[in-house]
């Protein structure tokens, strides 16, 4: 499960690129009950979106030549500049190289070598990653790769970040692997997010690689209602996972998709 004690590998920190980060803000805080911060006027349009004053995600202006809206999935590195140099001798590219942003850590931007995008923050003066609340009601509760080739996608987070893999049968051919990085406990127990290899027909709809996050909500179907009444897209109507939960996805109104969960109660 994902918790705010980040350690290499975990998922520390969310952002959205948007066309109208007014929009972004307007949406998702109907959606999510989300309260919109600017990060000041040197941020470029950046800021925060922040449930009861913690901070769940961020959002910002597209900034790359033909970027499409999308959900940007951040993971933890001590050392930004050797990730970069992991992600290339291990087949992935990068799309931003290292840089400071300001004192508070640095970045860079990669895309694996199956098409799918991905980044990571090194911490500076920002603790961890940042995220304030992550597994509460409307906030991060899983990430999720969907992959044309995912042997290829394990072989290389594997190699850039030490992931191990338990893999679940779903069916036929198809196979989810749950994903943890190493000092994160258990393998499944503290499984941070999943792989799953896109299926013919979702590539013949034009499905290509990529990361999106999943936001735990009270009710699946009414958080789902109130994203459709805001103009999102059906990808996934609410649907019973069994062992999982209820969970939905949708395109936001910009065209950048992630999902909702209700999950199962545990026990013990």
């Amino acid at each position: 499960m994902l918790t705010t004690n980040y350690v290499p590998g975990t998922p520390n920190w969310l952002d959205l690129g948007a066309p109208d980060v007014d929009a972004a803000a307007a949406f998702y805080s109907g959606v999510l009950g989300w309260t919109f911060q600017s990060a000041g006027p040197d941020a470029g349009g950046y800021g925060f979106f922040q449930l009861d004053g913690k901070t769940v995600a961020a959002v910002g202006p597209l900034t790359e030549e033909g970027a499409s809206s999308a959900w940007n999935v951040y993971f933890q590195t001590p050392d930004a500049d050797a990730t970069a140099k992991a992600v290339e001798q291990a087949g992935g590219a990068v799309r931003v190289a290292p840089a400071d942003v300001f004192t508070a850590g640095r970045l860079a931007a990669f895309t694996d070598p199956t098409g799918a995008d991905f980044a990571v923050w090194q911490p500076g003066d920002l603790p961890g990653g940042g995220l304030g609340t992550v597994m509460a009601p409307n906030t991060l509760c899983w990430t999720e790769l969907y992959t044309t080739d995912a042997a290829r996608a394990k072989d290389f987070y594997g190699s850039v970040f030490s992931w191990t893999y338990q893999d679940m049968p779903m069916g036929g051919d198809a196979v989810y692997s749950l994903v943890s990085a190493p000092g994160g406990g258990k393998v499944g127990d503290s499984a941070q997010g999943g792989i799953m290899e896109l299926q013919q027909e979702h590539l013949r709809a034009g499905s290509s690689s990529e990361w999106h996050p999943y936001f735990g909500v009270a009710d699946c179907d009414a958080t789902f209602a109130a994203a459709t009444d805001r103009g999102a897209t059906v990808m996934i109507p609410p649907t019973d996972a069994p062992g999982v939960g209820r969970l939905a996805m949708v395109m936001d109104p910009a065209g950048a998709p992630f999902a909702l969960l209700k999950g199962e109660p545990t026990t013990t």
